[in-house]
């Protein structure tokens, strides 16, 4: 009668959607089920990598051999070698003293050093430690035709054209002889340059006593040239109590300008995965990491079949891409990392007297790292792929959406403004200030200034004049102006996003209402919960209703107590 009643007046009546809305509801809760317990998963594989005995281990590693000061010297430690001078004594003090733990400090001896050396007595030695040095050639610079007659010497910075291949001093150990490099291992990204492997090799004995006389040798021969540019200290040690390798490498940059600039590498990382009863959890979590990896790219499959071009009209599936190809980056890495481990402790455990370039296994191992880091971060953003259909959240997805071609136009006028303040700050203080002396290190500078991290006498010491005006305008029309002027774009147009909301405009529907409903569905499939009519069938059955009154000619400003004989279960208001 009441959907007659309705044709009769002319209206049409509402489609009813009511299948298609629960089967949207109910696939989306099971994919988000599904992807809960594979994020899961991921987040125990992820932190099973992380050991906070790796911080521990770098940390007393580095207090080891970059702060202890060189005997009768207590200025003179690694991190403060300014000269070659200082670099010897470092060599025969902190680094010789930090290398042979083979007594007590009861004088005992503990170790036979024939079979191991140890460091901090807890840290096995892994086989040998290896110093090497790369060098440039003699005339690989030009000099001015005017200054020609004062200098007949010129060594250019270091590059692999410039690299002196040439044998020198006595020629008769490795350490004077050029080794050319290994075409796998990787180049070192230094301060003054980029530095590949190979050059003049010699490895440290396991004799403290043989290692002194190398080094005191080396010394009095002059291993140390004007064309050196670089020196590697490079060994790897192993903690069986927390079963982690920590891989070392320091090194002494001689830029062509004179001086040492130092930097250093400690890499702690778990090499042997499988030991514990821990690690074999593990394991399996990295079984179900490749099942979900089979299943995800199979249902993607399934859509770029179905949708073809459409499939990549949408941002969510190219996430969707691009987490599936991340993955299968962290498994390549994964089994390459482990043959190369399991290939490399072989080769160690047969000669214990040879230098092992672990730093080959830390850099791809530290690559590895950071795409597993990738990968959670980005399998944490696809959660909002699910809670997109929040109030809240589309609210958020309709205000970037709409502010974007402005935000694209502020950008523009914004970067020119910077761009423009980074490249004064480069000339104007490049010389004097570190945070200027690259213009990359001005870029990061200035959002550094944004945030209120700078340097404000340093500016002001390298130039009394333009160092106050460039702070004071910078900060006036970057901070001031420019941000307050983002903050407006992003204010107006969510200001605007929310009155479409209170007028009516909606999402589809809800995650929360959707999860809510399927609760209750579940209460009163269990019979824990009375069955409640959905919400739609009850305002299509109170207009029902209410014309029913109508028609018995009750008023339309009537109070709904006098229509309780058809409403009983309502209480008293105004129609």
């Amino acid at each position: 009668m009441a959907e007659a009643s309705r044709w009769h007046r002319g209206g049409t009546p509402k489609p009813n959607l009511h299948y298609s809305k629960e089967v949207e509801i109910r696939t989306t809760l099971q994919e988000l089920a599904l992807y809960f317990i594979f994020l899961i998963n991921l987040c125990i594989l992820t932190f099973g990598m992380v050991n906070p005995h790796m911080y521990y281990l770098n940390k007393v590693m580095s207090s080891l051999f970059l702060d202890t000061s060189a005997p009768g010297d207590e200025r003179t430690n690694f991190k403060s070698i300014r000269s070659i001078t200082d670099f010897w004594k470092f060599m025969e003090g902190p680094l010789l003293e930090g290398l042979y733990w083979d007594a007590w400090y009861t004088n005992k001896t503990l170790y036979d050093l024939k079979n191991s050396s140890r460091i901090y007595y807890e840290n096995i030695l892994l086989g040998v430690p290896r110093v090497r040095q790369l060098k440039v050639r003699n005339n690989t610079c030009k000099v001015y035709s005017s200054l020609q007659s004062l200098m007949d010497e010129c060594y250019d910075r270091y590059t692999s054209k410039n690299e002196d291949l040439a044998d020198f001093g006595l020629q008769v150990e490795t350490e004077w002889k050029y080794s050319p490099p290994d075409s796998t291992s990787p180049w070192h990204w230094g301060f003054v340059g980029v530095y590949r492997n190979g050059g003049f090799i010699f490895t440290l004995s396991k004799s403290k006593s043989e290692t002194k006389n190398k080094f005191i040798d080396l010394q009095l021969n002059s291993w140390i040239t004007r064309g050196t540019r670089v020196i590697f200290i490079d060994f790897s040690l192993y903690n069986a109590n927390v079963n982690l390798f920590c891989i070392i490498r320091l090194v002494a940059e001689f830029p062509a300008t004179g001086g040492i600039i130092t930097s250093w590498q400690f890499y702690s990382v778990k090499l042997l995965r499988y030991v514990s009863y821990y690690d074999y959890i593990i394991a399996s979590c990295e079984i179900t990491f490749c099942i979900f990896l089979i299943v995800f790219t199979t249902q993607e499959g399934q859509k770029i079949r179905e949708f073809k071009s459409a499939y990549f009209k949408s941002v969510w599936n190219w996430l969707e891409l691009l987490l599936l190809v991340l993955c299968f980056l962290t498994v390549s890495f994964n089994i390459y990392c482990n043959v190369q481990i399991f290939l490399l402790l072989g080769d160690l455990l047969k000669n214990t007297d040879q230098y092992s370039d672990f730093y080959f296994l830390a850099y791809w191992h530290t690559y590895y790292n950071n795409i597993i880091a990738v990968t959670i971060f980005f399998a944490w953003i696809k959660i909002f792929k699910f809670i997109s259909f929040n109030k809240t959240m589309s609210q958020l997805s309709s205000t970037l959406s709409r502010c974007i071609k402005d935000i694209v136009g502020f950008a523009i006028m914004f970067f020119i403004i910077f761009f423009a303040y980074a490249q004064l700050g480069f000339l104007v203080f490049g010389s004097q200030v570190d945070d200027f002396s690259t213009f990359q290190n001005a870029i990061f500078a200035q959002f550094r200034i944004v945030l209120g991290d700078f340097n404000f006498a340093g500016i002001q010491q390298a130039n009394r004049i333009l160092g106050p005006i460039y702070f004071i305008t910078f900060i006036f029309f970057v901070f001031f102006v420019l941000l307050n002027m983002f903050l407006a774009i992003i204010n107006d147009t969510y200001s605007e996003v929310k009155a479409d909301y209170s007028i009516g405009r909606r999402p589809d529907f809800e995650l929360g209402k959707m999860i809510k409903k399927s609760y209750n569905n579940a209460l009163e499939k269990l019979r824990l919960k009375k069955p409640e009519e959905d919400e739609d069938k009850k305002n299509e059955k109170g207009g029902d209703l209410v014309e029913r009154a109508r028609r018995e000619g009750f008023d339309e400003n009537s109070s709904s107590c006098h229509l309780q004989k058809f409403l009983p279960e309502s209480s008293c208001f105004v129609v």
